[in-house]
């Protein structure tokens, strides 16, 4: 087996033991014993249990942001384009066993550790770009606080589903995001 690929395992372990348990509740030793790795192993690419949750939060980013470029680049322009990032994020909320958010169970398990915040702030700050981006697309003259604003719906959706098990969140936060995107102005340009 390759380094990269002991690398990735034990990442990938990792990762689906925080989101399982939490941060705080996952030892190095469980997750060298699951990934059928050493300790040894694991502390030679990641020097501390703290630089393995920061790698697996900064890839679970990078691969989330992928997705959601990758899947929702056809959707149709204006409205429909903004929509779509809602759409597939809201049908990710709803699988089963659909635990939270990594970031903000990240975050919050770790109590917003300095290293930790500063990727969930880089996490957020790519949503909120690629709403923009849409938003622009879409004509909007500003995009900013509309972004913020259906941000905070896909966030809240996202709490709302884990907290209460509630599955109806999500079609609620499109529907008034649906609403706010009605409300803008048409574009002069």
């Amino acid at each position: 087996m390759t380094q990269e690929a002991t690398r990735e395992r034990i990442l990938e372990t990792a990762a689906g033991l925080f989101y399982e348990k939490g941060v705080h509740a996952v030892g190095v030793n469980e997750i060298a014993a699951r990934a059928a790795a050493s300790k040894l192993s694991l502390y030679r690419y990641f020097e501390s249990k703290e630089r393995l949750v920061e790698a697996m939060l900064a890839e679970h980013s990078d691969r989330i942001h992928a997705w959601l470029i990758r899947n929702t680049a056809d959707a149709p322009a204006g409205p429909p384009r903004v929509l779509s990032v809602f759409e597939l994020l809201l049908e990710w909320f709803a699988q089963p066993g659909y635990g939270g958010c990594t970031v903000v169970n990240t975050v919050t398990d770790t109590r917003a550790a300095p290293a930790i915040a500063a990727i969930a702030r880089r996490h957020l700050a790519r949503y909120r770009a690629l709403l923009e981006e849409r938003l622009r697309e879409m004509g909007v003259a500003d995009p900013i606080p509309l972004a913020r604003q259906l941000l905070l719906l896909i966030e809240g959706a996202s709490v709302v589903t884990t907290i209460d098990g509630d599955l109806g969140a999500g079609a609620d936060a499109r529907a008034a995001a649906e609403i706010l995107l009605r409300a803008q102005p048409p574009s002069t340009g």
